[in-house]
């Protein structure tokens, strides 16, 4: 036996050495295969969360793995015609492609090695082959690789209410078709960070984002009959107690098979609501064309000339989940925001007098939006509220120095969650269509201009959607007859408000 593998070996070796365009090919076949089993063994025993480790594991060796395997035929194709050429081979009479007769034992161990080693090669093609569609849909793939690039998505992201959700499964779904859809439009992109031709900040909405109903509503039921909600929203004053107010909003969502309420008029299964963006962000509306489910159709515009404005159909858009929870996940907190959650959640000391409205103005401050380059204006913030604590506040900063430090560290967190100078990106840089206080959001539509031939218009109505129980009151009297104890601060990003 180990004189037969002795002469397979020595048969392969033969043919592998003949040239140097067929060794390199086996040298680098050979090393890369070592290494991709070394990496998979590594990723096994999660030695490592590098995401640079899966681009060489799944992507750069096996096109190397691949390659080498091409190089070692064409070096035999080569060294033949050259042999050739030389005189050194004469191909029998009439022969135009190689003789292989297996009745010569070199022959007969020389195939038996090129068996083994394709049955070896294909195993760890398959694999790899898994292993690399595996990661290209892993959250670390999307989020860490290109890391400029992304960094302000995979932030939010991490920050988001669907931090546990995969980046795949909202943006591309289930099925080959939108998989191989997305790959194909994933090249663009690879192209545009090699040659650093990508915008800044990256364009929003996703023109080919898969329909929401294709992806959201795997998890979730818009059509669901919900009925109403109470709704606690948080905030802080920037007075020097940081007094909290809260609002207290009863959210009329509807579902099901009522017509009112949120969800039930915009989601209704026999409804279908068409919109024409005038803009790049979809934030201004000047056409809307309503399908009820009765068969009737309402045509609602905007502007002088409305008898004539009739968008193109290509230009219309399906309204769906996305078009008013447009900001899901990637969800940027103004300075009022942040701070507001930090009170909230006890990251930062509520007793610390001020230090909503030093925290707010120095978030606010204009050298710290978006200004370009690789700046991290974080040390800024440090100074600034420092220096107030040491010069206007020292015995304050004197008997409350380690809370007015980790006070610091939380602003400046803050900031690093929101603004991104090298993608110029910060909190108004992407509008949030849920509620209507830092972006028009609803009033989008709902603003009372839009109006159809009958006269009949999209009002702006708040209670069709929310009755305000309580209003920026310190102790709400509801919420003690309710028994809630404390504000939901999760609920500052999502309503809006």
């Amino acid at each position: 036996m180990a004189r037969r593998w002795s002469v397979w070996f020595g048969s392969l070796m033969t043919l592998l050495g003949s040239n140097w365009i067929t060794l390199l090919g086996a040298t680098l076949t050979t090393v890369s295969g070592l290494l991709i089993v070394a990496f998979l063994i590594l990723g096994l025993l999660e030695v490592t969360t590098s995401p640079y480790i899966g681009i060489m594991a799944f992507l750069v060796l096996p096109g190397l793995f691949v390659f080498g395997l091409l190089l070692i035929p064409a070096g035999v194709y080569w060294e033949r015609r050259a042999r050739r050429r030389r005189g050194e081979v004469e191909p029998p009479e009439g022969a135009t492609f190689p003789t292989i007769d297996f009745n010569k034992p070199r022959v007969r161990h020389l195939g038996a090695a090129v068996a083994i080693l394709t049955v070896v090669n294909l195993l760890i093609i398959s694999i790899v082959s898994y292993e690399a569609v595996v990661y290209m849909e892993t959250v670390q793939f999307c989020g860490q690789v290109c890391h400029t690039v992304m960094q302000p998505e995979y932030t939010t992201y991490l920050g988001s209410p669907h931090a546990r959700v995969e980046c795949v499964d909202c943006h591309i779904g289930a099925g080959a078709p939108w998989f191989v859809r997305s790959k194909l439009s994933g090249v663009g992109q690879v192209i545009a960070v090699t040659f650093n031709t990508y915008d800044r900040p990256i364009p929003v909405p996703v023109t080919n984002l898969r329909p929401s109903r294709e992806t959201c509503e795997e998890c979730h039921w818009p059509q669901k009959f919900t009925g109403d909600r109470i709704r606690v929203i948080e905030k802080f004053a920037a007075d020097e107690t940081n007094t909290p107010l809260r609002t207290v909003l009863l959210m009329h969502i509807g579902g099901g098979s009522q017509t009112r309420g949120i969800h039930g008029w915009h989601m209704d299964p026999g409804r279908e609501i068409y919109y024409y963006p005038a803009d790049r962000q979809r934030q201004t509306i000047p056409w809307v064309q309503v399908h009820e489910p009765n068969g009737g159709t309402l045509e609602y515009q905007t502007g002088a000339g409305q008898s004539n404005t009739q968008p193109a159909a290509e230009q219309r858009r399906l309204m769906d989940c996305i078009d008013c929870h447009n900001r899901p996940t990637h969800i940027y907190e103004d300075p009022d925001q942040g701070m507001d959650r930090a009170l909230a959640s006890g990251r930062i000391n509520r007793g610390i007098p001020f230090i909503k409205k030093v925290g707010v103005e120095a978030l606010q401050a204009t050298e710290l939006k978006k200004a370009g380059g690789d700046d991290d204006r974080s040390p800024q913030i440090e100074k600034q509220v420092r220096d107030f604590y040491e010069k206007s506040q020292a015995e304050i900063y004197k008997s409350k120095k380690a809370e007015i430090e980790t006070a610091i560290r939380e602003i400046q967190a803050i900031y690093r969650r929101n603004v991104f100078p090298k993608m110029n990106a910060d909190w108004t840089t992407y509008p949030s269509n849920l509620g209507h206080e830092r972006f028009p959001g609803c009033f989008r539509c709902h603003d009372s201009e839009h109006t159809a031939k009958s006269g009949q218009t999209i009002e702006q109505d708040c209670d069709k959607c929310h009755t305000i129980l309580a209003q920026d009151e310190a102790e709400p009297e509801i919420l003690k007859q309710l028994g809630i104890r404390s504000a939901n601060s999760s609920e500052l990003l999502e309503s809006g408000h």
